[in-house]
């Protein structure tokens, strides 16, 4: 669960999608990255960048689809002799926000490829 306040008042204004991303990033923590991963076996510690996807109103909620970019490390990397200097990996996932109009709490929810 994220909590919104900050992004929910904004909602049917045009800052709405840029509020939602900066909170994303802040709260990167809060997503299930970690699930996500495909090529690599840990979350970095490094910044995220949202991208909005697609908006609806379901009444008392707001859905909200997102992709997320961010990197990956792979466990063992960089050691002496090893061929591979890169251990840091692009990842991608997207995930479902269902943001609740009257508690600013979201339910975040990652979607399957």
């Amino acid at each position: 669960m994220i909590q919104l306040d900050n992004v929910l008042p904004a909602w049917g204004r045009p800052e709405f999608e840029a509020l939602l991303k900066q909170e994303l990033a802040r709260q990167a923590a809060q997503l299930p990255l970690q699930q996500g991963l495909s090529c690599s076996s840990s979350v970095a510690d490094t910044p995220i960048t949202a991208v909005i996807l697609g908006m609806a109103d379901l009444g008392g909620a707001i859905r909200v689809k997102a992709g997320i970019f961010y990197e990956g490390l792979i466990g063992g990397c960089s050691c002496a002799g090893d061929p591979t200097t890169d251990s840091e990996y692009t990842e991608y996932c997207e995930v479902q926000l269902d943001i609740d109009k009257s508690t600013a709490v979201a339910a975040v929810l990652l979607l399957a490829e």
